[in-house]
């Protein structure tokens, strides 16, 4: 009975803890993990700043949102599976709500949103043109990593479709291999052991990959739009490296071609969810309920995280094994490069191409864009001073 209530009260405390970081973590998923080591490091002291450094490590390494994966990380290390599901819980929900409740207002107020739509995308443009920079110092650094980041760009652009954006996935893995194994940096130092069983690590992988194979079969033996959603948000939770921003890409070849939601909705929605705190790929939730209401946001929502799960809950027993592969490091340098090019091919087409139309809307862009990297203002006010501009825009016109 003690045991039972002690194990409450620390799901609880995981819980509460992490809403209140979704509540208030703005800034994107590196500002998240200084949040995170800030509440859960200093002054929780649920892990030291090594486990924590090789949690995030390991993050970096998967595909997915890495802060709520080191979020999760952190649970299920404080609490066991269930630590782990709570832990995401709180840091998820406040966004997920706000987004869900963004798309109803979208769809069910009857006065033209033009101007406010349009100026969400001039805010996207901004945002996205911010990542590319950050991304390009970090991980196209040099000429031969910015030599394919552009040729991944170029790939895509004349090539369209979400297989051509995989297949430039894996060769930059394997460009990365032969190019940069040489060249890896030194992992071989001493690291602390995660407090994850080993033996039940390969379960969960190999649920991820069953996952990931069964359900575009499912999708062709069953029409619904359910089965269709959880196969294409899994699918992009499970093959977006990078996390944040990356998932633009991949999102707008998915649904805007399907019809789900226009262009001008898809870009919107990427608008507002630059506002509300917590990770950027809770902008699901906006896409789901935009096509199916909130039955739709809830799939969208647990498909496109679930492959998180499953890997950090697969990956934490063998992390040390993987981190001192340098090989596995050398490839995985060809494909953080590769996702530079995808951003930058998404920059260009359809963002700036459907929203810089005349002089003004780059003049506005640009203030954006210098209020973020120079002024370094926070992006949800830049965003509501966007809403509050096109929303009187919308009235007056």
């Amino acid at each position: 009975m003690k045991q039972a209530k002690r194990n409450r009260h620390t799901l609880l405390e995981i819980f509460f803890t992490a809403l209140r970081l979704g509540l208030t973590s703005f800034g994107g998923p590196i500002a998240h993990l200084g949040y995170f080591r800030d509440e859960y490091v200093q002054k929780r002291k649920w892990l030291d700043d090594r486990t924590y450094a090789d949690l995030v490590a390991l993050c970096q390494f998967l595909p997915g949102p890495a802060s709520s994966q080191v979020g999760i990380g952190i649970g299920a290390m404080r609490g066991g599976l269930l630590g782990g599901f709570f832990a995401w819980l709180g840091f998820t929900m406040p966004s997920v709500i706000a987004l869900i409740l963004f798309a109803y207002f979208l769809k069910g107020t009857s006065y033209d949103l033009d101007g406010l739509i349009h100026a969400l995308k001039i805010v996207a443009v901004a945002v996205v043109a911010q990542a590319l920079v950050g991304m390009g110092k970090n991980l196209a650094n040099t000429n031969s990593k910015a030599g394919l980041a552009v040729l991944a760009a170029a790939a895509v652009l004349l090539m369209p479709s979400a297989i051509a954006q995989l297949g430039v996935i894996l060769i930059a893995a394997m460009i990365g291999y032969f190019l940069y194994r040489e060249s890896s940096n030194d992992y071989n130092h001493e690291h602390s052991e995660p407090n994850v069983k080993r033996g039940r690590g390969w379960v969960w992988l190999v649920l991820f990959s069953g996952v990931l194979a069964i359900l575009p079969f499912l999708r062709s033996q069953f029409f619904g739009i359910e089965i269709a959603m959880m196969d294409t948000f899994y699918r992009v939770g499970s093959l977006v490296f990078g996390g944040g921003h990356v998932v633009l890409p991949m999102l707008e070849r998915e649904v805007v071609p399907s019809h789900w939601v226009s262009s001008s909705e898809f870009f919107a929605g990427y608008g507002a969810a630059q506002a509300v705190p917590g990770p950027l790929f809770t902008f699901a939730a906006y896409l789901g309920t935009m096509t199916a209401g909130i039955s739709g946001g809830i799939i969208a929502v647990i498909a496109i995280f679930l492959p998180s799960f499953l890997l950090v809950y697969g990956a934490l027993p063998y992390w040390n094994s993987f981190r001192n592969n340098v090989k596995f490091s050398a490839a995985l340098t060809g494909v953080n490069a590769a996702v530079v090019g995808l951003l930058l091919a998404a920059f260009y087409d359809p963002l700036w191409t459907s929203t810089i139309k005349a002089p003004l809307d780059f003049v506005l862009s640009a203030i954006a864009f210098t209020a973020l990297v120079i002024w370094k203002l926070p992006p949800w006010m830049i965003v509501a001073a966007a809403v509050i501009g096109g929303i009187i825009t919308s009235f007056i016109s």
